[in-house]
């Protein structure tokens, strides 16, 4: 049973939430980094990682690491890699995206030619041809520098993995599916808890959060490029991880999940969108303004991800917005609240410091995921 390091990046400063998930999968990490989380699996590890993880973007295969400040050291570092053990003749390769930063070697288009030349040299020599046909399975290449390292991967998803397959109807600006999904795994919600969403959109907080409460695979609907890495990864290993996967779905359970926003076409969007992921059943949408938020119980929570305005005019609305959001919280006076938004003066119109305030990088977008805590519920009396 050979033993690869696998590279999961993740959105900058969620590392904790998928080292934690990648543990409960039972693997062993090797390395914690900005973005991403290195650990040690099998052929059907790959398996399990790109069908259970909920915070992953991808799960890259890495080949190996080079020192090069030319690119002459580059392409001699690249072209000793062993490609023959993980590429076969008629493999499709190319290295479809390459990052550096704090290196000298800085132009990324530069790096992916190089390094596309010097595997081309590497399986000359190893198969025996000057011409590779490439009409066999896809082994798209990664290459990331940070202080003339480079990390050279091979990218075992294809797609990434937030694209869980169910938000076909998206509202404006999005919150990402492994972006929403680390976010709830930050706070104690639980699935005997009520969670509110009142900027619902897509529909992405609500609908990660029913997956969870139904023990649902993020990927088990969705395919991945390395089904067809055949030599490496056996049928067998996809059909266990999703067999696996689907005896753990249990849709028999009660949940108080809803969803508001205060555009019908929204709403409906929304439910749409649970329909395809499985877990309608298990969320109440519903057209209302967070003007209306209110709930007669107790000790909920809201997850959301209100408008930060992303246009000039939207911005000029904010303000308002923000006190809204402010007073309907103040009525929910024992819920825990977290909300996650670029708008850097939410918590002075909400009209409350945050108990706790963590930065995220949403993309290129900073972030703050600001955390009012409620009141912990009294404990139940054991009968």
């Amino acid at each position: 049973m050979k033993i690869y390091e696998l590279i999961a990046p993740c959105h900058f400063g969620l590392e904790a939430v998928l080292k934690r998930e990648i543990t409960d999968l039972g693997y062993e990490i090797s390395k914690v980094e900005d973005g991403k989380v290195t650990f040690l699996g099998d052929a059907e590890a790959i398996c399990y990682a790109n069908i259970f993880l909920r915070t992953a973007e991808r799960i890259l295969l890495k080949v190996g690491t080079v020192h090069a400040e030319t690119f002459d050291e580059l392409f001699e570092g690249v072209r000793a890699l062993p490609w023959e053990e993980y590429i076969p003749e008629n493999g499709k390769f190319w290295v479809t995206k390459a990052t550096s930063v704090k290196s000298k070697l800085f132009s990324t288009s530069d790096i992916q030619s190089i390094v596309k030349k010097a595997m081309v040299k590497r399986m000359e020599k190893a198969y025996g041809k000057s011409w590779f046909e490439e009409d066999g399975a896809s082994f798209p290449v990664r290459v990331t520098f940070m202080k003339d390292e480079a990390v050279i991967g091979l990218d075992t998803t294809g797609i990434s993995l937030h694209k869980r397959g169910y938000r076909q109807n998206t509202a404006k600006a999005p919150i990402s599916e492994t972006l929403a999904a680390a976010l709830i795994m930050l706070t104690p919600w639980r699935k005997d808890r009520i969670l509110v969403d009142p900027f619902c959109g897509s529909g992405t907080f609500p609908i990660e959060a029913a997956m969870m409460a139904a023990n649902m695979a993020p990927g088990m609907n969705r395919s991945f490029l390395s089904e067809a890495w055949l030599h490496l990864i056996p049928k067998k290993n996809w059909y266990d991880a999703v067999g696996e996967a689907q005896e753990q779905i249990n849709l028999n359970i009660e949940t108080d999940i809803q969803g508001y926003d205060i555009d019908a076409a929204v709403v409906h969007s929304a439910r749409e969108n649970a329909r395809r992921a499985g877990v309608e059943e298990l969320i109440h949408f519903q057209q209302r303004p967070v003007s209306e938020l209110h709930h007669p119980k107790k000790y909920g929570f809201i997850i959301t991800n209100p408008p930060y305005g992303e246009r000039l005019e939207e911005k000029a609305e904010l303000p308002a917005l923000y006190r809204q959001i402010g007073e309907s919280f103040d009525r929910l006076d024992t819920w825990s609240k977290y909300m996650i938004t670029s708008y850097e003066d939410a918590q002075h119109y909400i009209g409350k410091k945050a108990d706790k305030n963590r930065k995220i990088y949403n993309g290129m977008i900073k972030t703050y995921f600001y955390q009012y805590l409620g009141p912990k519920p009294p404990r139940r009396e054991k009968n």
